[in-house]
């Protein structure tokens, strides 16, 4: 379903929360079909994602380390992504 949400488990440094929300933020907006947030949509779907953020951030302290580091890095680590987004 979210072939564009990159693995987070095993990163170097480990993944911050900004990381974490964004794949949470993109999970949830998957789900529901939201493409862009409205003033209906915006308070649930921020809710969803921080609750959806709060679980990931436990569930990845509880996994083993990874053997192998994963393959891609998330975008937020891309400059070109920082850049578009102006969080550079």
């Amino acid at each position: 379903m979210c072939r564009n949400i990159t693995v987070l488990r095993g990163l170097e440094p480990a993944a911050t929360s900004e990381e974490i929300y964004a794949a949470a933020l993109q999970y949830v907006r998957k789900v529901t079909g939201v493409g862009a947030l409205s003033g209906a949509t915006r308070e649930p779907i921020e809710r969803a994602a921080a609750e959806v953020a709060r679980i990931t951030e436990q569930l990845l302290t509880e996994m083993p380390e990874r053997r192998v580091p994963p393959q891609t890095v998330p975008p937020l680590r891309r400059p070109e992504v920082r850049a578009r987004l102006g969080l550079d």
